[in-house]
């Protein structure tokens, strides 16, 4: 058992990487460029979508649960990260963001270096380049650095009370990385400086933030709509920043959930969604827009979970963990697609996604390849979007907390490379530890999708392919077909050593 992660060549060559054949090669497009609107709520939980989780779920939510009948539902999709940037920046990048300088945690928000290299190429670029008008309005939070010094409030709990001041300009923001226009903010804890392109225009009280930001949504898509039809598609990247803490629903919205501010906000979250969709309803835009709805990670834990559950509503559904957690809660997300005549409506599919997908799904879209040196973590779902028979089934996902603790999925396997946690829940790793338990959790998901019956010392066979392959997905800096790519730095695996543990594995 000892040294699993010297076998990792031969698993590399064995795997076969499912999912190659659906990048394509340069082909003409089978259909008309779609406009594409993505939105991506922070910190909804899977179990925050009535429609995901009837049983144990309390707040309504009859916007995301149409669009779930008018497209096809993901079951199984997954947010790159348990945490809010290094998701972001592998959605945009098709990139695992554990292969750049953060290991761990999120960028601060003030004033870091833009975590997305300068020549790295993203989803906004890929489509501009087809000739797209690129629009991100929302939460950014992938760095920019500024003329300016941020400006902070004594007081810690002042939520959005740091920022930039009027005027400061940013250098390195999304204008930069492939979109042709930004509106919003860095993160929750700066969003009253709002941006627009690269500079700061207003302060905004956080209670106005998801407001505007719907609004502004509506009128990108009134402004762009001319274009879309006679020729120049959009894509309209929408990075919510609720439910995410501060929890601060409208004043329309008080009261209007049994579960206190956190379900008032989620109502609001969902019906800003409709906002949008009826915009895209109001200009005939609908049938020609291809519509993603997911969320970054799980619920967080300060949105008060312990007293949902207490009230009956579980934000992670059946699943173990919350946000910032190596375990399903933390990165199983909802996510929805749309795309009147090429997508069944009320379809599911069980296919494994992560959010780094989106890259090489939209380049299968247009019948384009990704350069070598992009989307390296990105595997086309395209077919089963459309329904291909017999599309294989997509290999590894690689999940990572905001500790940093890996794991990786295939098929019904998984495998956490910590003891406990690898965040915010109990028990921590340290305390997992001192418990005994054993260093690493294998878990079959089909049997046991609460992840409750640790495997790792009845299926040693399971644990040392799963840990091959994550060492060489770690070593070849991708874990896609192509030549091997370097990590932006030396990546903190769990190689070596690998040693296995005799405890009791309950947990």
């Amino acid at each position: 058992m000892k040294h699993a992660y010297a076998f990792h060549a031969t698993v590399f060559l064995l795997l076969g990487y499912p999912g190659a054949a659906d990048l394509a090669i340069g082909a003409s497009p089978p259909f008309p460029k779609p406009n594409i609107l993505l939105i991506i709520a922070d910190d909804l939980g899977y179990g925050d979508v009535q429609c995901l989780n009837p049983q144990r779920g309390r707040i309504p939510t009859p916007h995301l649960d149409r669009l779930a009948t008018q497209g096809m539902t993901f079951t199984d999709a997954h947010s790159g990260s348990s945490v809010c940037t290094p998701t972001r920046y592998g959605l945009l990048t098709g990139r695992y963001a554990w292969r750049t300088r953060l290991q761990a945690g999120v960028l601060d928000g003030g004033n870091d270096e833009p975590l997305i290299a300068a020549n790295r190429l993203t989803v906004a670029g890929f489509l501009q380049q087809q000739g797209y008008y690129t629009a991100c309005i929302g939460k950014w939070h992938l760095g920019f650095r500024s003329d300016a010094q941020p400006v902070s409030s004594e007081d810690k709990k002042d939520f959005g009370s740091r920022g930039l001041p009027l005027g400061a300009r940013i250098l390195g923001g999304p204008v930069t990385r492939g979109f042709d226009y930004f509106w919003g903010c860095s993160n929750a804890r700066t969003m009253s400086s709002v941006i627009e392109h690269d500079q700061v225009v207003e302060k905004l009280p956080p209670v106005e933030m998801l407001p505007q930001l719907i609004r502004r949504v509506v009128d990108q898509i009134g402004a762009r709509a001319a274009d879309a039809k006679s020729g120049r598609p959009f894509f309209l990247y929408v990075p919510l920043t609720s439910p995410h803490t501060p929890i601060v629903p409208a004043p329309a919205w008080q009261g209007k959930s049994p579960l206190g501010p956190y379900g008032d906000f989620v109502m609001q979250t969902d019906a800003g969604v409709g906002s949008i969709l009826a915009a895209l309803d109001e200009h005939d835009l609908a049938d020609e827009t291809l519509v993603l709805f997911t969320s970054d990670n799980g619920c967080s834990p300060q949105a008060g979970t312990t007293k949902l559950e207490a009230q009956g509503h579980f934000a992670s559904a059946s699943y173990r963990g919350y946000k910032a957690d190596i375990w399903e809660g933390g990165h199983r997300v909802p996510f929805f697609v749309r795309w009147p005549g090429r997508v069944q409506p009320g379809a599911h599919s069980d296919r494994l996604v992560c959010l780094t997908d989106f890259l090489a799904t939209c380049a299968d879209i247009l019948s384009l390849s990704l350069p070598a040196t992009a989307g390296e973590d990105s595997v086309s779902f395209l077919p089963a979007l459309t329904g291909v028979v017999g599309a294989a089934p997509r290999g590894a996902v690689v999940h990572h907390s905001i500790q940093g603790r890996f794991s990786l999925r295939e098929g019904p396997w998984k495998l956490n490379f910590c003891a406990g946690s690898g965040g915010w829940s109990a028990p921590s790793d340290a305390a997992a530890g001192r418990q005994g338990l054993p260093q690493w959790q294998l878990y079959d998901l089909i049997a046991d999708p609460a992840e409750t019956i640790n495997l790792y010392d009845t299926k040693p066979e399971e644990t040392v392919r799963l840990a091959a392959v994550l060492s060489q997905y770690i070593t070849a800096g991708r874990s896609t077909p192509g030549p091997p790519c370097p990590n932006d730095v030396l990546v903190k695996s769990p190689f070596p050593p690998y040693e296995k543990t005799r405890k009791s594995s309950a947990q």
